[in-house]
């Protein structure tokens, strides 16, 4: 019996001390939302149709944003024809 409960104890406690290794995707960041804000006209026309999402979810941050930001104004011309 004594033996039947360590080998049981010996074999939770072996399976509980395996982790299986995980990794993580990589977040978008700046470039990726300078890339994001280029071709925004275009994923907002294939978010129609499709499940393609024109702004990441999973993104860095402020960062990601003001890449996002800066994209999308070379590609709309933000401020360009301001005198």
């Amino acid at each position: 019996m004594r033996l039947l409960i360590s080998l049981s104890l010996v074999f939770v406690l072996a399976s509980c001390s395996y982790v299986a290794p995980v990794e993580m995707p990589k977040e978008p960041g700046f470039f990726i939302g300078i890339f994001h804000g280029l071709i925004s006209f275009f994923t907002m026309i294939l978010s129609f149709f499709t499940d393609v999402e024109m702004y990441s979810r999973s993104n860095s941050g402020s960062w990601y944003d003001l890449g996002f930001v800066i994209g999308a104004m070379i590609f709309y011309g933000g401020g360009a024809k301001i005198r």
